[in-house]
């Protein structure tokens, strides 16, 4: 198991990662960072690390969810060419923005992962200050 030190906003982070992944693991800690320096600053407010964090990734996680939804047109306007059924639900069973609608089980598992993911930034922000 490999260790890589990044900077985010500023301060160093170390983290583990499997051998050989030091550099890829460097270039989305960059990304999340330039993603923070892109953020405006909002007269008379302290920037809160664990929300600049937060907003970062939700930036990335939108975009990522747009490629995905591009990914998806693109694949259905292949299977049109070919002449084959389309691979994925059409529109009307497609929840936001053409993403296929989230059953109960998986809204309560993401729920969770959300949770989970906001608990750990609140920690993080809580040790760093």
């Amino acid at each position: 198991m490999a260790q890589v030190t990044v900077i985010v906003n500023n301060r160093n982070y170390t983290l583990a990662c499997d051998d050989g992944e030091e550099e890829h693991l460097a270039r989305l800690a960059a990304q999340i960072d330039n993603r923070i320096g892109e953020l405006p600053a909002e007269p008379g407010v302290q920037k809160n690390e664990g929300r600049l964090i937060l907003m970062a990734g939700l930036i990335v996680a939108d975009e990522l969810s747009f490629a995905n939804e591009r990914i998806i047109e693109l694949e259905q306007e292949i299977a049109a060419l070919r002449g084959e059924p389309a691979p994925i639900a059409p529109r009307s069973e497609q929840g936001h923005r053409g993403m296929p609608k989230l059953t109960k089980i998986d809204e309560e598992k993401f729920a969770g992962i959300l949770e989970s993911a906001a608990r750990r930034m609140e920690d993080i922000a809580a040790r760093l200050g």
